[in-house]
């Protein structure tokens, strides 16, 4: 500040700690290091040799500065991790991964969406990291396991307990509460904040989750509750709590039920309206009740119980003997919605927060969800399904993805068909791809055609000779002879591939949990994946993170609900 002031320049400054600032003009300082001293180690070497250089302004810097985000933010996205602390093999934190899968999202904006932000129609879509792992463990869980883990092969046992138990904890119904605890209470902090911070945020929320944290938003999502069910529910809650409260009520329903002249039976055996309720047909048999009145009584008291919600199931345990039946999954109650799943999954049974949004789309990466949900004995979902609050899910997964699992002929489960593909970021399918389906739509052209050649000849073999008399016909009737015959191979030909072509249009009944719309995504591997699927099994399984199709096909999905597409459609 001295230096500006006086404007005296070229000055050498030395600092407490031997450090060394020589000022050449406003624009450049340098800064030199201390020697460093011996010690009882020796000698190291010296940093003096080069000094930090401090430069003002941007000109003649090789390094690229980035402009920014853009300020307007129009869709809020959280992410949800799997097991682990570490989230791709170079062992980074979930905000670190995010941070790459937000860097990607806004270089993909500038090159896919760039007519929109020319018109400033769009900004940009944030994402959000959602830890969950850091509080399990917290808990003290990993002391007790410490406590009991072998010395030997330690680094193996500590990654174990570190890593793959989280797919145990999120079994146990005590470490399951928590997980769900953690993750719907850190989206709903997350979403408060985010508005107190962005007070003019007008746009949606979508949700995200790799791996078992998929799997963790799935069962949110499944126990949330509409607003017009909580309002049902409080009403007949309401209603039922009414009625217990009226204590004559038995002599009234008597005489709904034109049975007054057994209340003082009743009376006598001292058997008011709960006791009654519990009555069987042999108790009221004893008390000399006849059996029209019986059956009006028990079926009046039945009716009542399902009313009530007495007789309604707890949710079973993952390991309970009687786990998901086919028709109660997924089969949405306009009656009753409390905080447990109700569906017959065979999730264990915790109580479900509530968010305090409804998110719009769920993104699925590398989801076991399908894995989970037969292993719970689920063998089919139902097509008229769809989560409570959240319109579209999306089931995006590697084709060499260990943990990945399809969702699709869980809905459709008699139907045998491809994922959708999603398309490469530049445009078209990858080279191999391509080079693959042209060797493989060539030698079927090379097979009709070779059928059709021994067709033709076997027909000729096996043709009745002419008579003489027809050997005298037109010229113009034998050279069409053979072109019919040679026609007619080619006619089965088209209309083999006609027939192919319209199973390929016939489109595909995949439910409504997406909408209506296809929920299963593969990615295209690379050509070098190509080559031995096992050695990128587990590189594949942490690939979304940096993969541009599977931002692309996130941000077209977002922005196509606000009514925003592609510059170029890609095919």
């Amino acid at each position: 500040m001295l230096a500006v002031t006086l404007d005296e320049w070229k000055k050498k400054l030395e600092s407490p700690n031997r450090e060394i600032i020589i000022l050449h003009n406003p624009k450049l300082m340098v800064h030199y290091q201390p020697v460093a001293g011996s010690d009882e180690w020796g000698s190291t070497p010296t940093e003096q040799g080069r000094p930090r250089t401090v430069k003002r302004g941007v000109e003649n810097i090789s390094v690229d500065i980035h402009c920014g985000e853009p300020l307007q933010i129009d869709h809020l996205v959280f992410v949800v991790h799997g097991i682990g602390p570490a989230c791709d093999l170079r062992f980074r934190s979930i905000v670190q991964c995010v941070n790459d899968f937000r860097s990607v999202s806004l270089n993909l904006l500038q090159t896919h969406f760039k007519k929109a932000q020319e018109n400033q129609q769009i900004g940009r879509v944030e994402f959000l990291p959602v830890n969950w792992h850091s509080p399990l463990h917290s808990t003290g869980v990993d002391i007790d396991l410490q406590r009991i883990t072998l010395p030997s092969i330690n680094r193996l046992r500590h990654f174990t307990n570190d890593t793959i138990l989280d797919v145990f904890f999120y079994n146990s119904p005590t470490y399951c509460q928590t997980i769900v605890d953690t993750v719907a209470s850190e989206m709903n902090r997350i979403y408060t904040l985010f508005l107190q911070r962005n007070p003019d945020f007008k746009g949606g929320v979508s949700i995200a989750g790799h791996s078992l944290g998929s799997l963790i938003l799935f069962d949110i999502l499944t126990n949330q509750k509409d607003s017009l069910g909580d309002i049902d529910s409080e009403k007949d809650s309401l209603s039922i709590v009414m009625d217990q409260g009226d204590t004559p009520s038995l002599e009234e329903d008597l005489k709904k039920l034109h049975l007054s002249e057994f209340f003082d039976i009743f009376k006598k055996e001292k058997v008011d309206k709960e006791a009654l309720a519990l009555c069987t047909d042999r108790d009221l048999q004893e008390m000399g009740i006849p059996l029209g009145p019986r059956k009006k009584i028990l079926n009046y008291f039945s009716t009542r119980k399902n009313s009530m919600g007495i007789n309604r199931p707890m949710p079973q345990s993952a390991s309970g003997p009687n786990i998901a039946k086919e028709s109660e999954f997924c089969s949405r109650s306009n009656t009753r919605n409390d905080d447990y799943l109700d569906v017959g999954i065979g999730q264990v049974s915790v109580k479900y927060p509530r968010l305090i949004y409804k998110p719009e789309i769920f993104f699925a990466f590398g989801s076991p969800i399908g894995m989970f949900l037969t292993v719970r004995g689920l063998k089919r979902i139902d097509p008229n399904y769809r989560f409570p609050t959240c319109k579209g899910f999306f089931n995006i997964y590697h084709p060499f993805d260990p943990v990945a699992y399809r969702i699709e002929p869980m809905v459709v489960p008699g139907v045998e068909f491809e994922p959708m593909l999603i398309p490469h970021h530049k445009g078209r399918k990858r080279m191999h791809l391509e080079l693959r389906e042209g060797l493989t739509r060539m030698s079927m052209d090379l097979k009709n055609n070779l059928l059709g050649s021994l067709r033709m000849a076997w027909k000729s073999f096996t043709r009745a000779p002419y008579p003489a008399l027809q050997a005298s016909e037109t010229a113009e009737e034998t050279e069409a002879e053979p072109e019919s015959t040679s026609e007619k191979p080619s006619d089965v030909n088209t209309e083999e591939t006609s027939v192919a072509v319209k199973e390929e249009v016939l489109p595909i009944n995949v439910g409504m949990l997406n909408g209506g719309q296809r929920i299963d995504y593969v990615l295209q591997e690379k050509p070098i994946e190509s080559f031995n699927e096992y050695l990128f099994a587990l590189q594949s399984h942490l690939c979304y993170w940096e993969s541009e199709d599977t931002v692309l096909l996130v941000l077209k999905e977002i922005y196509q609900t606000q009514g925003i597409f592609l510059d170029q459609p890609l095919q």
